[in-house]
């Protein structure tokens, strides 16, 4: 009788294949929502590139606040290049599948740019914080070694605090349930289909939304104390001329924490809502950052736009 139940268990939990999905009802038209999709993920590498190249090339880019946006285009970067190949393969080739292996890396590799794109946002801001309020200690204290080593050991955070994810997500296992909610794979999405005690996932899963509330809460307050610092200049133009420095920042900054936090209150309290509002918001919080950042910085930045420009006029002279 035991060996029967162990042989009944054994073919239960036995799942080889989750299945991605694109726009549920809408899979004939997945070639065509591929289009759009593609051209977003084209601009994003070239954009993220292009910024990288520039920044590495320039000596006078080889400042603190660029090292930061060259660790921002490297996230970007990672962000796009994890979740394209099973983009790629449901909405281009039709093909759903994916083993779990190939899912718990890839869901390590979109949390951890994740969550390294929000701690370059935190980096960042506190960068802004020193130039506006410490301006005459900036260079001693955000020095390139110093910068570098900010870099690393958020990375080396990051990868930590990310690791359990897919470490954890091994040892579930999985019964009938296959079917997962997007066109790439998550944490808190792929834990629903396990059939084993999944409390861990959901605990250590809070304290990481934790770590991403603890940045904005961080960012948050690092602009009330340059609100602060600016209100007490003299001339209204020196304010909005110090406050301008700032605007590409707060534009990356919302740019990344809408989607996620509008994609956290559809799934906590609109669980009546559309699948396709989830998927597509979803789909906006991996794919617009990527693309809006590059154009952003080279708009509103002027130091990287004259630098463009001068490259383009070399090449055509």
């Amino acid at each position: 009788m035991h060996t029967g139940m162990s042989i009944f268990n054994l073919s239960v939990t036995e799942v080889s294949t989750f299945y991605l999905v694109g726009f549920p009802g809408m899979e004939s038209a997945h070639i065509w929502i591929f289009i759009p999709i593609c051209l977003l993920y084209t601009v994003a590498i070239l954009g993220n590139c292009t910024i990288l190249f520039f920044i590495k090339s320039e000596p006078s880019l080889h400042e603190p606040m660029y090292y930061f946006l060259s660790m921002l285009a490297l996230s970007d970067l990672g962000l796009s290049i994890s979740s394209l190949p099973t983009m790629l393969k449901v909405f281009l080739f039709n093909s759903p599948d994916i083993s779990p292996n190939e899912c718990f890396a890839q869901e390590f590799f979109i949390h951890e740019f994740s969550a390294m794109e929000s701690s370059v946002l935190l980096i960042m801001s506190f960068d802004r914080y020193i130039a506006i309020c410490n301006p005459l200690r900036y260079t001693s204290i955000l020095t390139s070694a110093r910068v570098l080593q900010i870099g690393l050991a958020f990375s080396l955070k990051n990868v930590l605090l990310i690791l359990p994810f897919p470490v954890t997500l091994v040892r579930l296992r999985y019964c009938k349930k296959n079917l997962l909610s997007h066109s790439y794979c998550l944490h808190q999405d792929v834990m629903k289909l396990a059939c084993s005690d999944n409390k861990f996932n959901v605990i250590y899963g809070l304290f990481v939304a934790l770590t991403g509330i603890l940045d904005i809460t961080f960012i948050f307050m690092s602009y009330a104390l340059i609100l602060r610092a600016v209100l007490g200049f003299a001339s209204q133009r020196e304010r909005l001329k110090v406050l301008s420095t700032c605007v590409s920042h707060i534009c990356a900054v919302l740019i990344f924490y809408v989607p996620v936090i509008s994609l956290a209150v559809i799934y906590r309290l609109a669980s009546r809502s559309s699948p396709i509002s989830k998927i597509l918001m979803a789909d906006i919080f991996l794919l617009v950052p990527p693309v809006m950042n590059p154009i952003i910085y080279c708009v509103k930045s002027q130091q990287i736009r004259n630098v463009i420009l001068e490259k383009l006029c070399q090449k055509q002279s």
